[in-house]
């Protein structure tokens, strides 16, 4: 699994890639934690390359959206494939993000 942040003066653009099983989640965490705490700027994940989420890959993007959300800014996924989409829709997580 590859995770890249660059940092802009407004937002943060995160960059998944690959499949985030457990294993790959616990080393993602380590470059997205940070981005716990967005600092009032928005947070654009872009999925386009992402194959596979498991709970754990979720929960650090709930993580990101809490920090997020309790600093004024918010969250966008991009281009996330219909399989991904339908674990957020299992988790009921399809309704606390935002989907472009």
């Amino acid at each position: 699994m590859k995770t890249k942040v660059e940092e802009l003066e407004d937002k943060f653009i995160v960059t998944l890639e690959g499949e985030m099983d457990t294993t790959a989640a616990l080393e993602a965490e380590q470059t997205l934690k940070a981005l716990y705490q967005s600092n009032g700027r928005n947070v654009i994940i872009e999925c386009k390359k992402l194959e596979y989420i498991a709970s754990s890959g979720l929960r650090i993007l709930l993580n990101i959206l809490k920090g997020a959300k309790a600093s004024g800014s918010k969250v966008v996924l991009k281009n996330v494939n219909e399989d991904i989409k339908n674990v957020f829709s299992l988790t009921g997580f399809i309704n606390i993000f935002d989907f472009e």
